[in-house]
């Protein structure tokens, strides 16, 4: 019996970690999208985050590289496109606050992430678990 996969988001550095490092830590999120466990749900503020982060020049990706990750991401993902209100609960990094807005938008049972400031928030937010890929 197939079971429904689970609607979440990734932050920006679990996926670039996901999509880079093939035998990294994270390597088995990858399949576990692909194979329908999760669905990433992703806006196009985090979508645009991701670009920027993997033109870092320090991953040294040229174009046709990026576009080859995201060929390995973006099929397997939800695009939300309805609007983000501010979440109530505030991340103590601004930039973070993009990932709990969505999330809790898009009512997605989960948000994965290694950041501290998100994952600070666990006990405040009770609609949404904030868990890090080792859970």
């Amino acid at each position: 019996m197939n079971s429904s996969p689970i609607r979440a988001v990734l932050d920006t550095n679990v996926l670039v970690s996901a999509l880079l490092f093939e035998k990294g830590r994270l390597s088995w999120l990858r399949p576990c999208w692909q194979q329908g466990q999760i669905t990433p749900v992703l806006a196009e503020a985090t979508a645009r985050e991701l670009l920027r982060v993997l033109a870092y020049p320090k991953f040294r990706l040229q174009p046709v590289d990026c576009e080859r990750l995201l060929e390995d991401l973006l099929p397997w993902c939800e695009s939300w496109v309805a609007a983000i209100p501010s979440s109530q609960h505030r991340v103590r990094d601004p930039d973070d606050q993009m990932f709990l807005d969505l999330a809790l938008a898009a009512a997605t049972p989960v948000l994965v992430s290694g950041d501290a400031d998100l994952l600070a928030l666990k006990e405040e937010v009770h609609s949404l678990q904030i868990i890090n890929p080792a859970e």
